[in-house]
């Protein structure tokens, strides 16, 4: 199919350029793949964007910085057309002639084999006003994440980062192989997964040994990052075809390699490798999928409830009107907490509160209320609801509004009930099955590419059982509480590590501690991976 986007064409110049520091166009390093990496001004200027062009270098995690700006992916490897330099160039002008303010993120710096200066001699031709924004570029995160200082006083005191991969067309190389062979330092080679068979040829025909050490990185600072050493020798077998490991690929040519096993530290966290899917409710905050990419996970996040405000908020209203009836107010889940409040500042502030007791099932909801300022009075030593109103009822509670989701678990409430107190529910969100997940994720889950599930609900147990069926049976089950247990065994599976007590940084404490029981495996050996990339993958390729 034909794309629609016209070719560019040179805009008339502007008769009256912006002044310099009122940008209307940023360019700016998304780094090299962690979304932690992406510098403090980079993230002001997306939070001010209208528009950003972002490629497939960039992890799309740091769009989350631009919520009202329009996302033009410009092209991903395998996944979608790769767009030409000049419709990138006459996207961004279109939209910067329009009066909106531009962001192309680039993978990276901007200022390393990134086609920037392409697009300044565009944007300045047109009269816009521009800043450039710099990125950590691979070379210098290698440092850090693969434990490969590319300098070293004793080793190499300087660096050379060289493109594999020269614009098509040139008559001949303007890299002076002599040089670089010669070079008393590290080489960085970049984009030489597909011409590593002729660069590393070009390098020892020049002189360099096939015998120097080398290192293969790849995705550098990303969950399933790879490092594969090797010599110079070796790189091409290494590489090709280029199905054996897919961009985005750096090597790094040198004795700084040496240095690797005594300084890496990204690879030996508890999960790293392991792919963890977390099927909990979506949330960028969300403790435990923070938690474990803490300790090195690969963290795919596919809800299984979708969570949002109630249908009728009748009811609602009515229980925020008549707070007085009641001693205590209970919440269940942080996100009670969130739709409950949010409905009664719309009409009152946090003085509609200042009769009435807290309560909070647990440690994470009792949080969620201090984020708004407000002190819990009760909540149970274990977090759950029979250990709440076992509380509730010691304190002698008559009265008690329970804020929860359109479904739950009523055992807690009936047991209110029994001891003689009025408890009177009131939905302040629905909670609803998610019809079906991506192929991908289903795929992965078939294929067994997932390694771990977190169940944290009875509900979430349940739709997750039905989303996956069989393919659960090779995936390993961590479940926050007994409830959560239960509702996996009444389907026949297993649960491999519950969580004591029963919090999210228990629940990925328990996950660790059983993982570091395991027998251990003998080393990874990248070389003898399956070649092809997960589907699940959030893959950033060049």
């Amino acid at each position: 199919m034909t794309d629609p986007r016209p070719a560019f064409r040179s805009p008339p110049r502007s008769s009256s350029p912006q002044p310099p520091g009122d940008w209307r166009v940023a360019l700016v390093g998304a780094g090299p793949g962690h979304a932690g990496l992406l510098t403090l001004r980079g993230a002001e200027l997306l939070g001010q964007a209208d528009v950003v062009l972002f490629d497939g270098l960039s992890n799309q995690d740091l769009l989350v910085h631009a919520p009202r700006a329009e996302k033009i992916c410009v092209g991903k490897h395998g996944q979608s057309r790769i767009w030409q330099q000049a419709e990138i160039i006459a996207e961004i002008l279109r939209h910067a002639s329009a009066g909106r303010r531009v962001v192309r993120l680039k993978g990276g710096d901007p200022a390393v084999f990134a086609r920037t200066s392409e697009e300044v001699d565009a944007i300045r031709g047109a009269g816009f006003a521009f800043e450039i924004v710099p990125g950590i570029t691979a070379a210098l995160a290698a440092g850090s994440y693969a434990g490969i200082p590319i300098t070293h006083r004793g080793l190499a005191s300087a660096v050379a980062m060289v493109t594999g991969h020269e614009e098509p067309g040139k008559a001949e190389s303007h890299l002076d192989w002599q040089a670089l062979a010669a070079f008393p330092g590290t080489l960085v080679v970049y984009m030489g997964v597909t011409t590593a068979a002729a660069w590393t040829g070009q390098l020892i025909a020049a002189g360099k040994s096939p015998d120097t050490p080398a290192a293969i990185v790849r995705r550098c600072s990303l969950p399933d990052q790879q490092t594969v050493h090797c010599t110079l020798g070796e790189v091409a077998l290494r590489l090709t075809p280029a199905s054996r490991m897919r961009p985005p690929v750096i090597t790094i040519i040198g004795e700084v390699t040496r240095l690797a096993p005594a300084m890496s530290w990204f690879d030996r966290r508890p999960l790293f490798g392991k792919r963890i899917l977390v099927t909990r409710p979506a949330d960028p905050r969300d403790p435990l999928a923070a938690r474990f990419r803490e300790l090195g996970a690969d963290v795919i996040h596919s809800p299984a409830i979708a969570v949002g405000p109630v249908r009728d908020p009748g009811p609602l209203d009515d229980a925020i009107e008549n707070l007085n009836r009641y001693e205590i107010l209970a919440f269940c889940s942080a996100s009670g907490v969130r739709f409950f409040l949010e409905r009664l500042l719309r009409r009152h502030d946090l003085r509609r509160l200042a009769e009435i007791r807290l309560a909070a099932v647990g440690a994470k909801t009792a949080e969620a209320l201090a984020a708004y300022h407000l002190k819990t009075d009760v909540v149970p030593n274990d977090f759950h609801g029979e250990a709440l109103a076992d509380e509730l009822i010691a304190q002698g509670c008559r009265t008690c509004l329970i804020v929860r989701a359109s479904r739950g678990d009523d055992t807690w409430t009936e047991r209110l009930a029994a001891a003689g107190v009025k408890v009177t529910q009131v939905v302040a969100y629905e909670n609803e099955d998610v019809d079906h997940w991506d192929s991908a994720i289903v795929d992965a889950a078939t294929a067994g590419r997932i390694d771990w599930v977190t169940l944290t609900s009875r509900a979430t147990a349940k739709g997750v059982i039905r989303l996956l069926g069989d393919s659960l049976k090779q995936i390993r089950i961590a479940c926050l509480s007994p409830h959560t247990s239960a509702a996996v065994r009444d389907a026949g599976l297993d649960v491999d590590v519950q969580a004591d007590p029963y919090t999210m940084h228990a629940l990925a404490d328990a996950l660790c501690r059983h993982e570091r029981q395991q027998v251990q495996q003998p080393p990874h050996d990248p070389s003898r991976d399956d070649p092809r990339p997960s589907p699940a993958e959030r893959t950033f390729d060049e």
